[in-house]
């Protein structure tokens, strides 16, 4: 994988979790963006505080990097409660499940990240926890297999999905807070970027947090990971002040363009447009063209380039738009996809 694209991947890995920690607001009035969900989340914890009862069970959907975890981390504060940690995949068995459940204390939070990927027979134990807070241990093997009812405290369960539609049914409906997180504005990271820049001791005037903002795709953790190399490129060559120029200059070094695009955007909208004429060209194809495997590309590359307009599945394969030919500064043809139809039924050129 690239520099560059460890730089624009939303996901965090590693050292990075640790860093974040120190970023991470820590109140539900501290967090930036999410205006309605903060909006409706701050009244279900609320309620649930004046009942002295725990709230609804919250589901939290949305790409990777927008602040499910920390809303998950603030439900908690803001609910007096501790917090446990746990992801889907580490739930294999219904037992790994019951081990968490049966020692949470009353009004304790579980958050489960990539809730999705649970495997069914602890998904089945869960629908009985989260309605009746109580789970059935089975014990022994076949027809002599008995189940013991546990009663578990009450808590309230944190579920976080960047898939959504993976999620069965049953189990989405038992969540009685739904949330969807959307992609932030450029004026939305820019209050992150310079709330981060505080807590980093950072010199960075309103053009400097602009020109990462709008490369960040929308995502404030790009924003924040962003922000440290700029830092680094400052305090090394400029001495430390993150103007626009400084800005640009470090992540042009770092290869991500004034659109956020990285080095594997740039060559699958170069192999589509100079290789293949705009496309239609299949994945597979594609992903030959820009020696990457088809996962990667589809994964990786193509969810920014279509949320940018600058490329389009079709039925015979990948098209790029209008504004995939000007953004790498060629000319496109008259019948390039999404092209503006002139008054005389071509299009504009």
């Amino acid at each position: 994988m690239s520099l560059g694209r460890d730089l624009v991947s939303p996901d965090a890995e590693g050292d990075e979790q640790a860093i974040e920690s120190a970023l991470r607001p820590k109140r539900l009035a501290e967090f930036i963006g999410q205006g309605r969900v903060r909006e409706q989340l701050s009244l279900v914890l609320e309620s649930a505080v004046r009942r002295e009862r725990s709230p609804d069970h919250v589901l939290m959907s949305g790409a990777p990097g927008l602040g499910k975890t920390t809303l998950a981390m603030i439900i908690a504060a803001e609910l007096g409660a501790p917090l446990r940690l746990t992801s889907g995949p580490a739930l294999e068995r219904a037992g790994d499940l019951a081990a968490i459940l049966s020692t949470l204390s009353e009004g304790e939070v579980l958050f489960v990240d990539e809730i999705h990927r649970m495997a069914r027979p602890a998904e089945e134990m869960l629908y009985l926890a989260m309605e009746d807070f109580r789970v059935d241990i089975v014990v022994g093997k076949g027809p002599g297999a008995t189940a013991i009812p546990l009663e578990i405290a009450p808590f309230t369960l944190v579920g976080a999905t960047t898939r959504a539609g993976l999620l069965p049914a049953p189990l989405r409906d038992r969540f009685g807070f739904v949330a969807h997180m959307d992609f932030y504005e450029a004026e939305e990271l820019e209050q992150v970027l310079h709330r981060s820049a505080r807590l980093l001791s950072l010199d960075l005037p309103p053009e400097g947090a602009t020109e990462i903002a709008r490369r960040s795709r929308g995502t404030p953790r790009i924003a924040n990971r962003l922000l440290r190399r700029v830092r680094d490129f400052a305090e090394v060559r400029t001495g430390g002040v993150i103007t626009r120029e400084v800005a640009s200059a470090a992540l042009d070094l770092y290869e991500v363009d004034g659109e956020g695009l990285d080095r594997l955007d740039r060559a699958v909208l170069g192999a589509l447009l100079r290789k293949f004429g705009g496309g239609p060209v299949g994945l597979s194809t594609l992903a030959v063209a820009v020696g990457e495997e088809p996962e990667t590309v589809e994964v990786v590359a193509e969810p920014f380039l279509v949320r940018q307009g600058l490329l389009a599945r079709t039925p015979r394969g990948r098209v790029a738009t209008a504004a995939a030919w000007a953004h790498l500064g060629l000319t496109p043809p008259p019948d390039a996809f999404g092209a503006a139809p002139t008054l005389f039924g071509g299009t504009a050129s």
